[in-house]
């Protein structure tokens, strides 16, 4: 298997990606890309299934491009993602490791996810059956998840295994609605339509965020909402968005709230933390608080430490740590995620905690970290695009006693710890796996200070 989740062959010298096939398979596969190096194409015939192979639980696996590893045991995917982890940490950091933990399997593999977004089409993609058939098929509506590298096609989920109820029963209920009262679904080419994207997000609290994204709202609108509202009074927070932009994202966008709060509560250890409609929480609750055992454990903050919390998001792990410490400073670039942070602190009792929103390269100099204590623990949760090297360049003026670095993509963590490698070694590694049946991982690294 290879990083991106794609299964390999060898073919003439030349290494061949494919996808939904396992290690052992004999496969047909139709090529769709010639490089110099590497060829790209999908399997058209099974000749023989690998010994690795599972049935796949989901009646849309093949066509949606979620959960690519169904096919795989679930004990074999953790091999894989152990593997993974391992194999980028020491071909691109290149530095000196240690023996990598066994991965922290997710005690669920299915029902896992806290937050899924749906898009409405007005023409549903067909199975791959259903074309193959040459049958004649009207045009049919959909509210589902795109085809992997096509923006415009959508098919239609009938039952998804991500995210555990009501999200299916609301999503179909939806649906079934706007169908009967000719509310118009999304042209995804023309933008013309009115109904664009359903997010819902469940808490382990049992509260329950529904955030319905349209192009215009009208009466007819306000009756899908008051209809959503008394279908599913487990419903503790109800959105609407009007989004005439070309694109789908809604972070720019003012949301207006139509039932309940405008929040809905994680908890973790007794902390609870407040989630709004934009901002971020890791989407596998549970296994979070696994994530942030290990990096807590990692950070072993003695009560008389200063710890920084880089790219602190909603103030998750600033909060869940400031017990440990003297004083904690979450810095991150998006100001309503800092002010949810602040909230959090503030409904918990936390008093040792600040927030600053901004930059964290321009935020974090030498007069900023006389005034707030300089980091004995840098804790580090970035993007999957990593750590800007100015901002591992300041960790190491800094110069903390220990770096505690999370990662959502071993590759560039192994390209940060690289930099830091002239200040700090690595002591110890533990993957977490956050997403069962895909190849995503996440990986804890504990970097010391030299002597």
């Amino acid at each position: 298997m290879a990083a991106e989740g794609k299964a390999i062959a060898r073919v003439n010298e030349k290494i061949l990606f494919t996808t939904f096939a396992v290690p052992g398979d004999v496969v047909d596969i139709q090529i769709t890309n010639k490089r110099k190096s590497y060829l790209e194409g999908y399997v058209v015939r099974y000749h023989e299934y690998s010994p690795l192979r599972t049935e796949p639980f989901c009646e849309h696996f093949g066509m949606c491009g979620g959960c690519k590893w169904q096919n795989l045991p679930y004990a074999e995917q953790l091999k894989f993602k152990q593997k993974q982890v391992v194999d980028q940490l020491t071909r691109i950091a290149k530095v000196e490791l240690p023996e990598v933990s066994q991965i922290l399997g997710s005690e669920k593999t299915k029902y896992y996810r806290n937050k899924l977004e749906f898009t409405f089409s007005e023409s549903r993609w067909l199975s791959q059956e259903e074309i193959s058939s040459g049958a004649d098929f009207e045009p049919e509506p959909a509210l589902g998840y795109h085809i992997p590298g096509k923006f415009d096609k959508v098919f239609d989920v009938k039952n998804c295994y991500l995210q555990p109820e009501p999200s299916n029963s609301i999503r179909l209920s939806i649906k079934k609605y706007a169908v009967e009262n000719n509310l118009q679904f999304l042209n995804l080419r023309s933008k013309d339509g009115v109904m664009r994207n359903v997010i819902v997000r469940t808490a382990s609290t049992g509260d329950v965020m529904v955030i319905l994204v349209v192009k215009t709202y009208s009466d007819e609108i306000g009756g899908l909402l008051n209809y959503i509202k008394n279908e599913f009074p487990q419903i503790t927070s109800l959105f609407y968005v009007e989004n005439q932009k070309v694109n789908d994202t809604i972070n720019d966008l003012d949301l207006v709230l139509f039932h309940g709060k405008d929040y809905i509560l994680e908890e973790m250890e007794g902390i609870k933390f407040k989630v709004g409609p934009k901002s971020f929480y890791q989407t596998n609750s549970e296994q979070a608080y696994e994530l942030y055992k290990v990096a807590r454990e990692f950070a072993n903050i003695n009560s008389d430490e200063h710890v920084y919390d880089l790219y602190t998001g909603t103030g998750t792990i600033a909060n869940f740590v400031a017990a440990k410490a003297k004083h904690v400073v979450g810095i991150e670039y998006v100001p309503e995620a800092i002010e949810d942070a602040k909230v959090n602190s503030e409904i918990n009792g936390i008093k040792n905690t600040s927030f600053f929103a901004g930059d964290i390269k321009d935020l974090l100099t030498e007069g900023f970290m006389q005034e707030q204590g300089y980091p004995d623990v840098v804790i580090l949760d970035p993007p999957r695009a990593g750590v800007h090297p100015d901002v591992l360049e300041a960790i190491l003026h800094a110069n903390p006693k220990r770096v505690v670095y999370v990662s959502c993509n071993p590759a560039t963590q192994a390209r940060d710890i690289a930099i830091l490698d002239k200040g700090y070694r690595v002591t110890q590694v533990q993957p977490v796996d956050m997403f069962p049946h895909t190849h995503h991982v996440e990986n804890v690294v504990l970097l010391v200070k030299r002597d």
